[in-house]
């Protein structure tokens, strides 16, 4: 199953959500990246805020203090982009919930990608990545897909393996990292060891700190009123925000150590009808583009609402600027495009999640499910020393 995914995965890659072609150099085989997923995790090193479960992990890379150490190192080095101009870190900033606050990023050679760069808080408890990736099930496997990937270049790797490498082995640091990271290999410094080392450093991101934490936690201080009342607004079965973006991460689509298996979400959400027949933009199209199932078109995973003050803008194509844009469109039940190669009525979508209906707002209440939403953000998590580039 794990050998057909990643062969499903070369055929039909998706960086940060884009379609792309992805080489892989005969050293650096999927299934020596990504080990299967059916069994909790051993350990967890690092702390966990209340309430929340181990993250799931691949039962051939246990995370350690060492590991994730080099991977934040490896995060951050631009050396790991063929040209030396590009890290995995110039498509997310901490400050930024590691979202980067374009309507799309651009590739180290000038590429620019198709999709907005997601956030990554709390990506360890992912069960797909990307936007509507449902082959794309661990972060080793994404990792892959900006690293090798040609179509868009991202990082531009493919034909530049060994040379990246030989960078790493002469650097004065990484010999060090990577045998403590992998003790007992000769060689460690290989690329299924990078992917596994970025993949574990990715897992350590997460937040859990937010007033809205706090207040859960019996800080009765910690929400204003406004918070307060915008909180319940937002678990109203009249808002109906739950059904999308429940449970403890803000969002359905969710797996952890605990769950029997992962559980992927997709859902559209009436952003487009293109011409009134339920089409989004072509090549843009979300699960459809996998499934080929009319139903599908449209449908993409619902990201945490974590953070989600800082990571504007919005949607799988960064085309909502704003926070109060996105209240005002599932207030209207979907949005409306009036011009342009892609207008239509997103409310009358036939493929939209019955959970986009639309509602009515007061100001008063407007203002208060906002408040609530940016109270979702952790100022400690986007300031955390021990994410930040260590280069700096």
């Amino acid at each position: 199953m794990r050998a057909a995914l990643a062969s499903a995965l070369v055929v039909a890659a998706v960086a940060c959500g884009d379609p792309g072609d992805v080489v892989v150099d005969g050293a650096v085989d999927a299934r020596a990246a990504d080990a299967a997923v059916d069994a909790a995790p051993p350990t967890w090193p690092f702390a966990l805020p209340p309430g929340f479960p181990v993250p799931r992990l691949p039962p051939g890379n246990p995370i350690t203090a060492e590991l994730a150490e080099l991977g934040r190192h490896l995060f951050y080095d631009q050396r790991l982009s063929a040209n030396g101009t590009q890290a995995c870190a110039g498509c997310h900033f901490q400050d930024r919930a590691f979202a980067d606050g374009r309507v799309t990023p651009s590739g180290s050679t000038g590429d620019v990608l198709r999709r907005n760069a997601m956030g990554l808080t709390n990506i360890a408890y992912n069960p797909t990545y990307t936007w509507a990736n449902p082959t794309s099930t661990t972060l080793e496997l994404q990792a892959m897909i900006p690293i090798f990937g040609k179509h868009p270049i991202e990082l531009g790797v493919a034909g530049h393996e060994g040379e990246i490498v030989d960078r790493l082995a002469a650097d004065a640091s990484y010999p060090a990292r990577f045998a403590a990271a992998f003790p007992g290999q000769p060689t460690p410094i290989t690329w299924p060891n990078i992917i596994r080392a970025i993949a574990a450093f990715e897992r350590r991101l997460i937040s859990g700190g937010s007033p809205v934490d706090r207040f859960a936690a019996g800080d009765a201080t910690a929400l204003t009123p406004s918070e307060q009342r915008g909180q319940v607004l937002f678990f109203s079965e009249t808002l109906e925000c739950v059904h999308c973006h429940g449970g403890f991460n803000y969002t359905i689509a969710v797996d952890h150590a605990a769950l029997p298996v992962q559980q992927s979400q997709f859902f559209n959400n009436g952003l487009y009808n293109v011409d009134g027949t339920g089409a989004y933009p072509m090549g843009d199209q979300g699960l459809w583009e996998f499934t080929f199932d009319p139903a599908d078109s449209g449908r993409f995973r619902p990201p945490t609402l974590r953070n989600i003050a800082v990571t504007a803008p919005y949607m799988h194509d960064g085309s909502v600027a704003t926070l109060e844009d996105v209240l005002a469109m599932y207030e209207r039940g979907g949005r409306l495009v009036t011009s342009g190669p892609f207008a239509g009525d997103g409310r009358t979508n036939p493929y939209k999640s019955p959970f986009v209906g639309g509602f009515t707002l007061t100001a008063e209440q407007r203002a208060d499910l906002l408040a609530f939403l940016r109270a979702l953000t952790d100022q400690a998590f986007l300031t955390d020393p021990t994410l930040a580039d260590p280069f700096r």
